[in-house]
């Protein structure tokens, strides 16, 4: 699934549910890949790993496959909305990366990402995958606000 491909990216929050439904009424291609983009080891997984007999790999396929389960989810949604969707889900540390990096991958025309509307301190200590992605992509970016009975 190559070229007219757009890439949501999806972790199961009302903002990722709304960029698809959002999406839909926006966009004319049909062909998506739905993205969930793991931790590679979360905050426990890694005081887990200095532990001697810890095989990390381990940690790192549970968590991807629990980011293609989400995807999944995601996919499902997508294929409501009419989209051809197929999940994917990865580990990348930081996420942003992670999505570019397989929305280079599959040549996305598109990157549809909600937003979760954080200012303030709120978004610089929790970080904004939105503003990385237009900050370091060179494909076009869909940042889709919360939606309106969200705030």
């Amino acid at each position: 699934m190559k070229g007219d491909v757009i890439l949501f990216c999806y972790d199961g929050s009302e903002e990722s549910k709304h960029a698809i439904e959002a999406a839909a009424k926006l966009l004319t291609a049909r062909g998506a890949i739905i993205v969930d983009v793991g931790e590679v080891l979360t905050r426990s997984e890694s005081l887990a790993a200095l532990s001697p007999g810890v095989d990390v790999s381990v940690l790192e396929n549970v968590n991807e496959d629990a980011a293609l389960e989400r995807a999944q989810e995601g996919a499902t949604l997508a294929r409501r909305f009419g989209f051809d969707a197929q999940p994917r889900g990865v580990v990348s540390s930081p996420t942003w990366d992670g999505i570019l990096n397989l929305a280079d991958e599959v040549d996305a025309s598109v990157i549809v990402v909600g937003s979760r509307g954080l200012t303030g301190v709120r978004d610089l200590v929790e970080g904004s995958t939105s503003r990385a992605l237009a900050k370091h992509s060179t494909r076009p970016v869909l940042v889709i606000p919360p939606a309106a009975d969200a705030n």
